[in-house]
């Protein structure tokens, strides 16, 4: 029977997931009417808002010094580089897509474990790592008609989630996930703020753009919460396979709101990801559990 901190683990990752596609979904769809740096700019003043207020309330702010601490500061900045190569190629990208090529973030996360924390991994695992990776090359589908070169910044933008997945587990236990959750999103909101200057255009914001925005902020903040707590509980190798949830939300969320069907090479492709990141996972806990 599972512990009860790995069910814990694997409902924080699951909300975790639901939040970011919910939030993936409405910022997609606002960007058919403003530019994306306006939108994140947008949505960033209401969830910041939403979070350092709940942080305040519930006593887990601290001062801004933590912040600038080695493993919050990479965490926050990673975040950052993350959210902004995301959520730019999503504006060209077909949602489910998008979500399968983060199917990667599992074994990018390994594969950063074995370079930077000098984690063993056996041949078995990298020759799962391998086929996980040609699995994201069949989703991109470079040569074929429904290629887009703006996929490959999602797969930079997994990059960047990995190693924020990694400078979580490192950040000391004492720093709340509301804190960390409370400094990553003004941070986003300035990002999005430097491209919206950039873009230089000004869209009108009507009263459905303030509702998309404000369940945006909202659904960002479960998953910027849960993504830590998730991160901070139980056994990772039982709590991590359950990201893949974020997939089927994705491509019934495509299908439902951008009448976006996933092709048979963009089905083949997912699979094959997550049964390599699932069975990475397995070998890492096999291996765990020995010691």
């Amino acid at each position: 029977m599972p512990s009860s901190a790995n069910m814990r683990g694997a409902l924080f990752m699951a909300t975790s997931m639901a939040g970011y596609v919910f939030n993936d979904a409405l910022m997609k769809s606002l960007s058919e009417d403003m530019s994306m740096g306006q939108a994140i700019f947008l949505r960033g003043i209401f969830a910041s808002l939403l979070i350092v207020a709940l942080a305040r309330r519930t006593g887990t702010w601290r001062p801004l010094s933590v912040a600038l601490q080695p493993m919050p500061f990479l965490r926050t900045a990673c975040e950052v580089m993350a959210t902004i190569l995301f959520l730019t190629a999503l504006v060209y990208v077909q949602f489910a897509i998008a979500s399968a090529i983060l199917q990667a973030l599992p074994l990018a996360v390994t594969v950063g474990a074995a370079l930077f924390l000098k984690e063993r991994v056996g041949w078995r695992r990298w020759v799962a790592i391998l086929a996980g990776f040609c699995g994201v090359i069949v989703i991109i589908q470079p040569g074929f008609s429904g290629y887009s070169p703006y996929a490959l910044l999602i797969v930079l933008a997994v990059v960047c989630a990995a190693a924020r997945d990694l400078a979580t587990r490192a950040t000391p236990a004492g720093i709340p996930s509301l804190f960390l959750a409370a400094i990553t999103a003004p941070a986003v909101a300035v990002a999005g703020l430097g491209m919206w200057i950039w873009d230089g255009s000004i869209a009108p914001v009507t009263a459905i753009h303030l509702l998309k925005i404000l369940g945006a902020s909202v659904f960002i903040l479960v998953g910027y919460q849960f993504i830590v707590m998730a991160m901070r509980e139980g056994d990772i190798a039982f709590i991590a396979p359950f990201r893949y949830t974020s997939l089927l939300w994705a491509i019934l969320l495509g299908i439902l709101i951008f009448a976006e069907y996933p092709d048979w090479l963009t089905i083949l492709g997912s699979a094959t990801v997550v049964a390599t990141g699932v069975y990475t996972l397995y070998r890492e806990h096999r291996l765990t559990s020995r010691h």
